[in-house]
């Protein structure tokens, strides 16, 4: 598949890029897609949540009443998860959320991702630019240039850019990302995917294996 390289003005270069058929054209598979995502925001999870049991509530240990007579239940301490105060049953602990998945499942489901946003017509491909200085208003100008304002858009380089990438920071709806780190999350979760030049060739070795 060619796609049409512009610059950041907007306008077509005349180059094409070419996007790869086993990765951008295959059969998508949408379960190596949900558990690829899933693994991602599970291994983004804290997991530091935590509730006082009934042996770490701090409180009398003293028998509140008598055994029998009272005519109501047995009640032996005020740390009872029945109490106002007590433990909690089955509280939440600190735990790992993390799992592994197979590295040519996570392949599968990154191929899948973008093939979807190639089939969409969601794929635009730039020259690629750098900047002098960070500047939030001269990246905007980029975005409106290529008709991308107000969309989600996810920005892949071929290699660290700090002024780029700084100058993308404080917009809401762009995320700026290298090509080794393209992620099943992130494509999907975008509405359009900008890939510089570099880094067209950087996904094609990555996944054209």
């Amino acid at each position: 598949m060619e796609i049409a390289i512009y610059n950041i003005s907007g306008q077509e270069t005349g180059k094409k890029a070419v996007l790869k058929d086993e990765i951008f054209g295959i059969e998508p598979n949408n379960h190596a897609i949900y558990l690829d995502v899933k693994q991602y925001l599970a291994n983004r999870r804290q997991g530091t949540h935590k509730s006082k049991q009934r042996n770490e509530v701090a409180g009398s240990t003293r028998k509140l009443k008598k055994q029998k007579g009272t005519g109501g239940a047995r009640a032996g301490s005020i740390l009872s998860p029945l109490f106002p105060g007590g433990g909690r049953v089955f509280g939440p602990v600190p735990r790992d959320y993390s799992f592994k998945l197979n590295k040519k499942l996570k392949q599968l489901a990154r191929k899948s991702a973008l093939t979807y946003k190639a089939k969409e017509d969601a794929v635009k491909v730039v020259e690629d630019f750098s900047m002098e200085a960070p500047k939030t208003k001269e990246f905007l100008a980029v975005t409106k240039n290529l008709s991308l304002e107000g969309q989600k858009i996810l920005l892949v380089l071929p290699e660290t850019n700090p002024n780029v990438a700084l100058s993308a920071r404080n917009l809401q709806n762009v995320k700026v990302v290298l090509a080794s780190n393209l992620n099943t999350y992130d494509v999907m979760n975008a509405g359009k995917l900008v890939l510089s030049e570099g880094s067209v060739n950087v996904i094609n070795q990555m996944f054209g294996q």
